[in-house]
């Protein structure tokens, strides 16, 4: 049975069997990396379609092009929407992607060389909070912060007396591999005090946010960025919001500094995406994102493995295999062979290079899209315990992947794309 469109098939063959086959592996495996989701049927085809069609530079009414008037319509329905969901006071739909969406606040805000304060990305921090090899620590001069020893949790009179060290122009808050609540009016103070402009990058966290189960940035940041594809359950793609004064700095950065032409047909999704974060639901999803993942953290817990901060507060956890004799990278091949889909990260002082790693990241929006609870989290705890534990048992993950494939099929996905 196909879900790929018959024309396809005819003039592209080996794409379409190639689409095929990664809807099988959709299918039949447990997405557990918690920077992946399902977007729905709806904002699958909306970014399919024909909007995919237009160059559309500048703004809605400011165009370099004619023809805009629908493009118009929907990139201030999206603007419109962001900014009710997340009561912002100025929003910005067209950076491609979440490193896009900072590239563009940091071209707002900074001249090349001045000085920022980010996470490490050793410690959970995204690669444009100033990763050497990223142009963020190539362009400006980032200082990090990380976690404390003790726990494994941001240290904020740490972060206090860094800033006050070396007062950055910019403060940059938000991870994409921390699994503990982030305190923004906390960020927001220390930023008063030396006198920075302070990014809160919620991009793994934006669904979170938007649901009310996780503390909000926008009333304590100057600019928020984020993406749409991952607990906001939308397309690819992010925004910028901003308090107002910052507005027009924050649009100029995007078009002409930092992009040309946007993708409208990703705009438009974007549109569909928002209303969907608004719809009836929505926020019980968001809950029940969370009430997963503390039960898999808890069940990891008592089948004895270590996870960083020794727990989580939102979407995802970070398993230390420091002890299990495995490294983050076999871990994640190991479990991919059973059918789940996890990846390796980074734990906070690792010893490990970072395409080794001595940790593995999990997160459960993916299965909570599927309809997956608290008793599939247990089961899914049992069956990684037995991985990570037997890792030399090529066997027994054949037979979890068997069971795997048997739970997929009670908690199917896209059903209706076969019909499409």
């Amino acid at each position: 049975m196909s879900y790929i469109d018959t024309q396809l098939h005819q003039i592209d063959p080996q794409l379409a069997k190639l689409l095929e086959g990664e809807y099988e592996r959709q299918t039949k495996t447990l997405v557990m990396i918690p920077s992946e989701n399902y977007a729905s049927r709806a904002v699958l085809q909306t970014i399919g379609s024909i909007m995919t069609n237009k160059y559309a530079e500048g703004y809605p009414n400011e165009r370099y092009y004619n023809g805009c008037a629908y493009y118009d319509m929907a990139e201030n329905l999206a603007r419109e929407r962001a900014k009710k969901l997340f009561k912002a006071e100025h929003v910005n739909v067209q950076p491609h992607t979440g490193s896009s969406a900072n590239m563009a606040a940091y071209y707002a805000l900074l001249d090349i060389g001045d000085t920022v304060l980010g996470m490490s990305t050793e410690h959970g921090g995204h690669l444009t909070h100033g990763k050497k090899l990223n142009f963020s620590g190539r362009w400006f001069d980032f200082h990090t912060y990380g976690v404390s020893k003790k726990d494994e949790r941001l240290d904020y009179d740490e972060v206090r007396e860094i800033a006050l060290k070396v007062k950055p122009k910019l403060i940059v808050c938000g991870a994409s591999a921390y699994p503990r609540t982030i305190d923004f009016e906390k960020f927001r103070k220390i930023a008063d005090e030396v006198g920075a402009f302070l990014m809160a990058d919620i991009a793994h966290i934006i669904g979170l946010v938007a649901a009310g189960e996780h503390p909000d940035p926008v009333p304590f940041a100057d600019i928020v960025t984020a993406t749409t594809h991952k607990t906001l359950r939308g397309p690819r793609g992010a925004l910028i919001m901003c308090k107002k004064e910052l507005a027009e700095k924050i649009d100029r950065a995007v078009f002409p500094g930092t992009q040309a032409g946007p993708l409208m047909h990703q705009i438009a999704a974007k549109a569909v995406c928002f209303k969907e974060a608004q719809s009836f639901g929505f926020k019980e999803y968001q809950k029940q994102i969370v009430r997963n993942c503390a039960i898999l953290s808890d069940c990891l817990l008592e089948k004895g493995f270590r996870l960083t901060t020794g727990g989580t507060d939102n979407h995802l956890l970070m398993i230390d295999l420091s002890d299990k004799g495995l490294n983050g990278r076999d871990a994640a091949d190991m479990l991919e062979e059973a059918g789940i889909c996890a990846n390796k990260n980074s734990i906070p002082f690792d010893t490990r290079p970072p395409m080794i790693t001595s940790g593995v990241r999990l997160g459960t929006p993916a299965a909570t899209t599927r309809g997956m609870k608290e008793e599939e989290m247990k089961l899914i705890a049992n069956w990684v315990a037995q991985i990570l534990s037997n890792p030399r048992d090529h066997e027994m993950r054949l037979k979890i992947k068997i069971e795997v494939v048997e739970l997929c099929e009670q908690f199917p996905i896209y059903l209706d794309l076969l019909n499409w």
